[in-house]
């Protein structure tokens, strides 16, 4: 008897760590989305209004917009940005459809939205703020818009942190939101 409560509890452990496997699997999907959303609207449509969400000293130097540095530039950036929304969107329907299959209660789903929306935050900080523009990392912003090598440095970490904490008080009542309607199905 004691044997069958063992096998249970490890039984049970493993379908945790699958399902905690899933939900980094689809946080991952979610940042691969967010990079190819900024890689489409900077590196390949290259107009000032993706540059929206910049520093003012980044917004300064850009220019309105460039010309297409091959035919249909501007075309495969539209794609790449839909396939980034696809690519998100994906993610949590597919979270949703797995939680769904694997019986899912209200605050199982919450908590795993919330985790890959928490997970997608940190890579947004971490790596679009601190690495590609604090840090200029990859040469990415200096690469597309030479002009913004001069503004970009360490100094700019932080010039978003309301919006940042505005997501982050928001990601509950969306996770809440998202897992009440998982659960009505």
């Amino acid at each position: 008897m004691r044997m069958m409560s063992v096998i249970r509890i490890f039984q049970s452990r493993k379908e945790e760590m699958v399902n905690m496997i899933a939900t980094l699997l689809f946080s991952l999907q979610m940042m691969a989305g967010l990079f190819l959303l900024l890689l489409g609207g900077v590196g390949f449509i290259q107009d000032k209004r993706f540059f929206s969400s910049a520093p003012a000293q980044t917004q300064a130097v850009v220019p309105a917009s460039k010309p297409e540095r091959f035919p249909g530039q501007h075309a495969v950036g539209w794609v790449m940005i839909l396939l980034a929304f696809a690519f998100m969107g994906g993610a949590i329907v597919l979270g949703a459809w797995d939680g769904i299959q694997n019986g899912f209660g209200f605050w199982q789903f919450a908590l795993r939205f919330f985790a890959m929306l928490m997970l997608l935050k940190a890579f947004d900080v971490l790596f679009f703020d601190w690495y590609l523009l604090c840090n200029a990392g990859l040469n990415f912003f200096p690469h597309f818009y030479p002009e913004t090598k001069a503004v970009l440095g360490r100094y700019l970490f932080g010039y978003n942190w309301k919006t940042h904490l505005t997501h982050i008080l928001l990601f509950p009542v969306a996770s809440a939101v998202l897992a009440w309607i998982c659960t009505l199905f």
